[in-house]
Order: C-alpha cells, then structure tokens, then sequence
C-alpha cells in the first residue's frame, strides 16, 4: 500500500500478443522477488514455457503516490 502505481499504455508488442503482464494475484514484491530470484532460476521454472522476458511491452504514462492510507477497525 505505499508502494507507487502506474499508468501505463501498452506497446502493441506483437511479441507479447499485444498484452502486458499487470501483477494481480502477486505473492511477494518485486523488491522481494529480484532479491530472492535470479534470471536463471526464471529460465529453469519456465522450462519447457514459451515465454519471452526481455520484450518492451509499456510506456509509463504517469506515476501514482498515495497521500492518505486509510485504516479500518476489524470486528
């Protein structure tokens, strides 16, 4: 939560199928996962994968910061 968001426009990567991966469902940071991972582990996870990680696929349009984080009462 007070990590940035962006705004981004897709490339139309036709590489990527003209998509762009977006994070939903992501069970660490990124921070956390560059730290943890290296690009040879990447490569022996998608083994056998068709994938691509080096493609261009967004430019960010704008840069996100909250101002205010919100906290509710449980119960």
């Amino acid at each position: 939560m007070g990590t940035a968001s962006y705004i981004v426009q897709g490339k139309g990567n036709a590489a990527a199928i003209n998509s762009a991966p977006h994070g939903a469902g992501r069970l660490m940071s990124r921070t956390k996962a560059r730290a943890g991972f290296t690009q040879d582990d990447l490569r022996q996870a998608m083994q056998g994968i068709e994938y691509r990680d080096s493609a261009d696929l967004v430019d960010v349009v704008h840069e996100l910061h909250q101002i205010v984080n919100l906290t509710t009462p449980h119960g």
